[in-house]
């Protein structure tokens, strides 16, 4: 059916990508790869081309983050999933307790749980289009969960549990879909760590964490201190977060990155300060979230998943649709006219549709998408 629905080209979006990951790539980071195709693409990342690259990076997220004394910006290969196993070997020093209500929240906590050399985690799990923080729990050293979770559209609070310094226990925040989009006090966080595939506009394979001192000395103590049992934790080279940290510092990565996700995020962090920093790109991310809630509010047929207000995500939009109508079918019907990757998240099972609204996307783009969806609904319908 979606093949007979033609949206008229005035009604369109000027570019049709809202992917909640990989999102969309601006045209002029496509032009940095080109104006590099002789340098630094294809030398070697261990010289100054790339390595001056990566000190932009750095600075920039510095600047971005409003990085406060004391914290370094650490970066290395694998993604957040990597970062995950890197956090499990080198910042747990025995037990974690997770926020969990999501796939991706969820995550952290399964490979805490399958570390042999870690208790079993403390889980507090929330129900799907909520969120839950951990709470103070005895012998916890690590408290976890996302600022945003993709799977859902939830956005969590970012902020330290009450007595939690007490006890010397870190603060980790997985940052992937809300970093660059969404607020965030970097203080009340031991490590907000991401990947770039999202707000700032890269491919994935890439971590970046913001790292505290206590952060960095907790990956010290663990990885040359003796066990109770007497033994060091064996840490392979690639989760030591301080090697990992030694080379940050030498603006390069442990392996060798890709370097043409480099140059679209340092490319991708000028353009965000350039326009403002992180107070333009969460209000610019903020305003295209209210045209979808606002629409989906409005609509007989859509909407907002997330009913709470105050965690409804700036970043990755949830939008459930009436039965009546499947989400497949104008989901197909929107691919078939350029507009791609509004599906919703396959493991969540609902019908529904899920749009990124990255710093990338414009808010005009965003408008003609709901107008667009509206066409194929009442065609649909016929």
């Amino acid at each position: 059916m979606s093949n007979t629905i033609s949206i008229p080209q005035s009604m369109l979006p000027e570019d049709g990508r809202f992917g909640s990951g990989p999102s969309k790539i601006r045209p002029e980071q496509v032009s940095a790869l080109v104006e590099a195709a002789r340098s630094p693409l294809g030398t070697s990342h261990r010289q100054a081309p790339v390595r001056q690259l990566v000190a932009s990076i750095r600075e920039g997220l510095a600047s971005f983050f409003h990085l406060p004394e004391g914290y370094e910006v650490a970066l290395g290969n694998g993604g957040a999933s990597a970062f995950w196993d890197m956090a499990c070997a080198s910042l747990i020093s025995r037990r974690a307790a997770f926020g969990t209500y999501g796939s991706f929240s969820a995550k952290f906590a399964k490979s805490a749980a399958s570390a042999p050399f870690l208790e079993d985690p403390v889980i507090y799990q929330g129900e799907m289009g909520t969120y839950r923080l951990p709470e103070l729990t005895d012998g916890v050293d690590a408290y976890c969960w996302a600022h945003n979770e993709t799977s859902t559209g939830v956005a969590a609070p970012v902020r330290r549990i009450d007595g939690s310094r007490g006890q010397g226990a870190l603060v980790l925040v997985d940052g992937t879909s809300a970093s660059g989009a969404l607020p965030v006090d970097v203080t009340q966080t031991d490590a907000y760590y991401f990947s770039p595939q999202k707000a700032f506009g890269s491919d994935g394979g890439l971590w970046i964490a913001l790292l505290s001192p206590e952060a960095i000395e907790r990956a010290a103590n663990v990885e040359h201190s003796a066990t109770l049992d007497g033994a060091r934790r064996w840490v392979p080279p690639f989760l030591s977060l301080t090697s990992a940290l030694e080379n940050s510092r030498k603006d390069q990565t442990v392996n060798t990155p890709a370097v043409a996700t480099i140059i679209m995020l340092e490319n991708q962090i000028r353009w965000l300060n350039d326009n403002g920093g992180m107070d333009w790109a969460t209000a610019r991310c903020a305003k295209s979230a209210s045209l979808l809630y606002s629409w989906a509010e409005k609509s007989d047929y859509a909407r907002p998943f997330v009913t709470d207000e105050n965690a409804r995500s700036h970043s990755v939009v949830t939008v459930d649709l009436d039965d009546a109508i499947s989400a497949n079918q104008v989901v197909a019907a929107l691919r078939d006219n350029g507009i791609v990757d509004t599906f919703g998240y396959r493991k969540l099972g609902r019908n529904q549709l899920r749009i990124g609204v990255f710093p990338s996307v414009e808010p005009a783009d965003v408008a003609a998408l709901t107008a667009c969806v509206d066409y194929v609904v009442e065609r649909l319908a016929d």
